[in-house]
């Protein structure tokens, strides 16, 4: 703080000797200690120039600390393990049980690898992992996907103008992936969409542009577009959701889903989306998309019944010899399949640079259209 005992003798002068008036005049006592401590010294000065005692001069109402306290007694407990905040996926206790190696992806932990006894390190478990999603099946929690839920009747328009492909034209009970730009034209996110029904879309995005997204959406709704009728819930924690990938995903998810869903190409193709009922009545979406190259749906079911999913799922899977996988595995089946990874979006990249150009609409205007096209990104 700042304010000096020539302030208070100002402050006297000019009439403000109220304690209340001395302490908005010079902001005495509005740092740090909050009034009891610097206060004390500043009466006592007003008090001495006006030939008052501490007592008729009066106090100000103060709030705790009453007496100095050391910087560490704050900041002591934000350190380790407590320096930030974790969150954990809905799978994770279960997840901790199988023996996962977890590594930190924003305030997430998520399991890396699942290692198994003899074998020697990471790569071992992993190419383990990625071997047995490509001949069997195998499931993956990736509740950490942002997750935002767009209402309105101008879902589909407002869409439109954030993705550089459409949204308004995907049918109901599909599934589309998009690419966002920033508006100088860099690629700024990219996952799924799809469209649960006429006015409500589920959109995904990656996890560590969840909360970035939700803020863009939202300027995008108040100041770039308000005259569109649309409505943003970010719907990241209700739900959790996993990836079951591999050539006896169907099934796998036959044992889990309601017999009287299909489940046929014919009855839920490829990126198609709905809601299914479970085995028990529980209520899921069910998405057929995949990051892998190998068949692959992802499940959502409420938060709260995440990990009794992953159990689940294993007994279900265990004659089909199920194998839970982690980022390691999916990220080496992504780089392998070709789609883009993480690292790529990196705020460097424009759609060109990842072979994604061609997703460009030329018949509707979006964020980044104008700059996307100048000579130094072509």
């Amino acid at each position: 703080h700042d304010v000096t005992a020539s302030d208070v003798e100002l402050a006297q002068r000019e009439g403000f000797q109220s304690v209340e008036h001395l302490k908005r005049y010079t902001t005495l006592g509005m740092a740090t200690d909050q009034g009891k401590t610097s206060n004390v010294a500043g009466l006592a000065i007003m008090a001495a120039v006006s030939g008052k005692s501490i007592p008729e001069t009066g106090t100000t109402i103060y709030r705790p600390p009453y007496v100095p306290v050391a910087i560490g007694a704050f900041a002591g407990h934000h350190r380790d393990e407590n320096f930030h905040a974790t969150r954990l996926t809905p799978s994770h206790h279960w997840a901790a049980e199988q023996g996962a190696v977890f590594v930190d992806t924003g305030l997430w932990k998520r399991a890396q690898w699942y290692p198994r006894a003899g074998e020697k390190d990471w790569l071992e478990s992993v190419t383990r992992e990625v071997k047995a999603v490509r001949s069997g099946v195998g499931f993956c929690d990736v509740s950490t996907l942002g997750k935002i839920d767009v209402h309105g009747p101008d879902a589909g328009a407002f869409l439109d103008r954030v993705y550089i492909n459409a949204f308004s034209s995907l049918a109901v009970g599909k599934a589309r992936y998009g690419l966002m730009l920033r508006e100088d034209g860099i690629v700024y996110d990219d996952g799924t969409t799809s469209r649960l029904a006429e006015d409500h879309y589920f959109l995904t995005t990656t996890t560590a542009k969840a909360g970035l997204v939700m803020q863009h959406l939202e300027f995008c709704r108040q100041v770039l577009f308000p005259e569109l009728d649309v409505q943003l819930t970010s719907v990241s924690d209700q739900w959790a959701q996993f990836s079951i990938a591999g050539p006896k995903t169907r099934d796998l998810l036959k044992e889990v889903v309601d017999p009287a869903e299909d489940l046929s190409n014919e009855g839920f193709p490829f990126m198609g989306a709905r809601e299914v009922k479970l085995r028990g009545g529980l209520r899921a979406r069910l998405f057929r998309i995949s990051f892998s190259g190998e068949m692959a749906f992802e499940i959502s079911v409420p938060a709260r019944c995440g990990e009794a999913m992953a159990r689940n799922l294993m007994i279900a899977g265990k004659p089909f010899g199920v194998t839970p996988y982690g980022t390691e595995a999916l990220g080496v089946m992504r780089i392998e399949k070709g789609h883009v990874a993480g690292p790529e979006l990196n705020g460097t990249t424009t759609a060109g640079d990842l072979g994604l150009g061609k997703m460009m609409s030329t018949k509707k205007d979006f964020i980044g259209r104008v700059m996307a096209g100048r000579e130094a990104l072509t």
